[in-house]
């Protein structure tokens, strides 16, 4: 079980080679895709995934309560037991059978009754990625965490945390700082500058790449650099 994109720190793992280092090994692999989905580019049949879980609340953009999402490979569906069997997974709901007789494809893993006000929400959001390119959304993706990189390496007081090589690390940068959280509470209350800090000393920015324009990454760095400035380091 990996974190594609680290939460901490925006390393970016290599899921090719290890789900190809994992089959040699007899075992599966389960991503966490909370952080690429929506930033990045992502394959799981190309590369050979087994199964992966990702949520809809943050790049995907569905907000607070945004359903969470699932993927099992087409060659594990049939035989996989969902841990959650329900009426809604039933290989014949309507049927109202005494017996549980699971469907033989991912309907399995329904459980429950669908958020139906959730669901629009993200389904609106969804909207916003037809027609987009993932592959140039990842490369925008690199090059706004690259100009960030490249505005704020020399502020004092400050240590880059993420891959400086933007194909390893997803949308977002962190760097460390011994009073991370008191900047960022100034950055959100005086810059409105809005990321988050991690202990012990992380200061998380994230750019979404469908929407963060490279104005708003140069304006987020200005105001790092003047509070730094401001307070001393």
């Amino acid at each position: 079980v990996l974190s594609h994109v680290h939460y901490r720190t925006a390393a970016l793992w290599d899921m090719a080679a290890i789900n190809a280092r994992a089959r040699a090994a007899g075992a599966l692999t389960l991503w966490d895709l909370s952080h690429s989905a929506g930033a990045l580019a992502v394959d799981l049949d190309a590369t050979g995934a087994d199964l992966a879980v990702g949520c809809g609340y943050k790049f995907l953009n569905g907000g607070p309560g945004a359903p969470a999402f699932l993927f099992v490979a087409r060659r594990h569906q049939p035989h996989l037991p969902s841990p959650l069997p329900g009426w809604m997974g039933h290989a014949r709901p309507f049927d109202f059978s005494p017996d549980y007789e699971p469907a033989g494809n991912i309907a399995r893993f329904a459980c429950g009754t669908p958020p139906v006000l959730a669901l629009t929400a993200l389904d609106a959001a969804l909207a916003a990625f037809e027609g987009v390119d993932m592959s140039a959304l990842t490369t925008k993706a690199q090059r706004l965490g690259d100009l960030f990189i490249r505005l704020t390496e020399d502020l004092p007081g400050v240590r880059l945390v993420s891959p400086r090589d933007g194909s390893s690390r997803g949308a977002q940068v962190s760097l460390a700082h011994s009073d991370a959280e008191g900047i960022m509470e100034r950055l959100i209350a005086e810059y409105r500058v809005i990321g988050d800090f991690r202990p012990p000393d992380i200061l998380r920015f994230g750019f979404a790449p469908l929407y963060t324009r490279f104005v708003d990454v140069y304006d987020a760095a200005h105001a790092l650099g003047a509070l730094l400035r401001d307070r001393g380091s």
